[in-house]
């Protein structure tokens, strides 16, 4: 009986009543008419919210409202009707759609123009930031890579395995990449660590400076055309964000390769 009840429920919200739209309704039908008090008892819903859902039935011609006893009495109209209130519904979403569909490249023409506002996604716990990782490598096409990286923190934080991942798929789609990293035994051998099997082409420039001048546990990636990563290595609780900003990416970019002048070349 519950189960029939449950599916009939969901039959009716099908139509597009909500919940307590559904609930509502039924109660109606079950009880064969009935006051606001009535089937506030019968559903367990405040008064005050079957008092406008009844307004809203109502107005969608799905249940009649007459006067007995100087009290408004409700009663179900034939339930085709609320057959053809979804009916009429799927048109008017449909016609919706396709005005939608129209107006979508001037929508989207505000939407790049409202100021370049900025995208921020927050990332927290190892799952959390390995979707960054993901991220850099979801773009399906080739772009240059830029990085501020404490590669000791990065391949204390990413297993082995995800990181082969990882330039693999750096690899397949052709992005290349240039580094400035700390100036430590550790960071001197990255390349060779992490690319020993990597095709030449997309093997990473890198420059180094003092590790007294790169003392953060972190990590900032510049890629794709419009976003830039920062992340925390932090032990107790490593977390990251995403900035997506074609102004805030050019600036990096510009600071990056202020940074890559000042930098010591490794060859």
């Amino acid at each position: 009986m519950l189960k029939s009840m449950e599916k009939t429920i969901l039959a009716i919200r099908g139509a597009g009543l909500s919940e307590k739209g559904a609930l509502v309704y039924l109660a109606l039908l079950e009880l064969g008419g009935a006051f606001p008090s009535q089937i506030a008892k019968h559903t367990k819903l405040q008064r005050s919210t079957v008092y406008e859902i009844l307004a809203d039935l109502s107005i969608k011609g799905l249940i009649s409202e007459i006067e007995k006893r100087n009290k408004y009495f409700y009663t179900i109209e034939d339930p085709k009707r609320l057959l053809h209130f979804s009916e009429r519904s799927l048109v008017r979403a449909q016609e919706n759609t396709e005005k939608l569909r129209e107006f979508l490249p001037e929508l989207e023409g505000f939407y790049r123009g409202a100021t370049d506002k900025p995208r921020v996604s927050y990332f927290e716990g190892t799952d959390g930031v390995m979707e960054i990782y993901e991220d850099h490598v979801s773009i399906q096409k080739r772009y240059e890579m830029l990085g501020f990286v404490n590669v000791a923190e990065l391949m204390r934080f990413l297993p082995q395995k995800k990181y082969r991942e990882y330039v693999q798929k750096k690899e397949r789609l052709g992005i290349t990449s240039r580094g400035i990293l700390p100036d430590t035994p550790s960071d001197r051998t990255y390349e060779e660590m992490v690319y020993k099997s990597a095709q030449q082409k997309i093997l990473p420039r890198v420059r180094f400076v003092p590790k007294e001048e790169f003392p953060w546990k972190g990590d900032i990636t510049i890629y794709g055309t419009n976003k830039v990563s920062i992340i925390n290595f932090n032990e107790r609780q490593t977390t990251g964000i995403i900035i997506e900003s074609e102004t805030i990416h050019k600036m990096m970019c510009m600071i990056f390769e202020l940074a890559w002048k000042g930098a010591v070349d490794t060859k």
